[in-house]
């Protein structure tokens, strides 16, 4: 067996690992966190270290800013996975941190990536050694703390919410990649023309490590042995067929993008919809849980300013499960249409909002005599359904001054129609009926 020689100085860590930042003046992004004159950045150059939640979108730095916060802070780093970790890695973690502590006076900082992944309990075990300083807690994660951390780790720490990269801070982190023959790709000599640039940042879409990946990716495609090679917008498409925009299933993404496609159908933009929509399934989400939105818009937004928006919601659905999802989808997308352009009434969700509460808040007022039902003689002797009025014996099937709420509520509004779509007519013959009311009782008070 002929054995081959192997460079132990060769680097064969991916680009994005190479290119990681060492100290605050190579960070990229975050300038409203770590920009000159901040507080953070001032507790870090100072070595004033303290517990952290670091919140964004991947790609966006937090790994970094931890382990630069730990060489300032002159710390030991212990990084832990979410992913893959337990209470036996938390454990053997914190055993570390208190032996560096006792032994060498030195500080631990605990990064923990994909936080939200532990449940109560493995949060909980951080706690005691975050307050007694045995560790800096720094906890990195991509989903909104309010919901995915426990109170008592959010209380112990301040929340930092990281952003996507701008296309301007992308640019940097690509102009050192190609320039820096250390680490990077300087010796390479790897050059973008200008469109495959413009494409590349895109494709980044505000994650650094994105971006150096697909910059590697591309330059091993056009590997020429040494020789200066530019970088195409056809070797980008080669890696990437077909992009796929943001999306978590499940996760901030996914809910923002349901919030932006409901908030663009109640703002009747039709266009802006069919965006969210296709942003939806383009990211793999599933058509049906757009169709069940649409239901909600269609009974919360719409009402009975157009009946007929919820009826094709429910079509739309049906279509889908009928035809499968090539055509489904489109049925879909014409009931998002046609909601979007809606009349837009949130009448009724209002009224039954109000009145759940007032349910909820108030006594349980008995049932006025009058509506109770009265199947047997005794139940008719004690007073219950007499002087009931039947509608359809009424002029125009309406009994004029019948009142249905209880004593205690009666006077009381709640349902008020617009003035928008077919809701226009029900407030015409609501005020009608009420016209009715007022003349009927009107008449009983008027001495014989």
């Amino acid at each position: 067996m002929t054995s081959l020689p192997f460079n132990f100085s060769d680097d064969f860590r991916p680009l994005a690992a190479r290119m990681r930042p060492r100290d605050l003046h190579e960070y990229v992004g975050q300038q409203h966190l770590v920009g000159p004159a901040t507080a953070l950045r001032k507790a870090i150059e100072a070595g004033r270290v303290f517990s952290l939640i670091l919140w964004g979108p991947p790609g966006t730095g937090k790994t970094t800013l931890a382990e630069v916060i730990a060489s300032h802070a002159d710390a030991a780093i212990i990084k832990l996975s979410a992913v893959t970790s337990g209470i036996k890695e938390i454990r053997d973690a914190i055993s570390q941190a208190q032996q560096r502590q006792q032994q060498y006076s030195q500080r631990t900082l605990l990064f923990v990536d994909e936080v939200h992944r532990f449940n109560k309990s493995q949060q909980d075990a951080f706690l005691p050694h975050i307050e007694d300083g045995t560790i800096i807690f720094i906890g990195a994660t991509t989903e909104n703390p309010s919901f995915a951390l426990n109170n008592a780790i959010l209380s112990r720490a301040r929340v930092c919410v990281l952003k996507s990269l701008t296309e301007a801070e992308l640019g940097q982190v690509l102009q050192q990649a190609l320039t820096d023959a250390e680490r990077g790709l300087g010796q390479q000599q790897v050059q973008l023309d200008d469109a495959a640039r413009a494409l590349l940042l895109q494709l980044a879409a505000g994650d650094a490590r994105r971006l150096l990946n697909l910059l590697e990716q591309a330059a091993e495609l056009n590997n020429t042995e040494g020789q200066a090679t530019t970088i195409s917008v056809q070797t980008l498409k080669q890696l990437m067929p077909r992009q796929l925009p943001g999306f978590d299933n499940q996760g901030d993404m996914f809910y923002d993008l349901i919030s932006a496609f409901h908030k663009s159908v109640r703002g009747s933009d039709p266009d802006a919809a069919l965006y969210w929509y296709c942003r939806i399934l383009a990211g793999g989400g599933d058509p049906l849980y757009v169709a069940r939105r649409l239901l909600a818009i269609a009974s919360e937004d719409i009402g009975n300013a157009d009946p007929r928006a919820l009826t094709l919601a429910l079509n739309a659905w049906d279509t889908f499960e009928r035809v499968g999802s090539a055509e489904g989808e489109r049925a879909i997308a014409q009931a998002a249409v046609y909601l979007a352009l809606a009349p837009k009434s949130n009448a009724v969700y209002s009224a039954f909002n109000q009145l759940k509460q007032l349910v909820s808040d108030q006594p349980a007022y008995e049932v006025p005599m009058h509506l109770r039902n009265a199947p047997t003689a005794l139940m008719q002797q004690l007073g219950m359904g007499k002087g009931y009025r039947y509608a359809h014996d009424e002029p125009g099937a309406y009994a004029a001054g019948e009142r249905y709420l209880p004593v205690e509520l009666r006077g009381q509004r709640f349902y008020q129609p617009s003035e928008r779509g077919m809701e226009k007519q029900l407030a015409e013959k609501l005020r009608y009926l009420r016209e009715l009311d007022a003349q009927s009782t009107k008449q009983r008070d008027e001495p014989c």
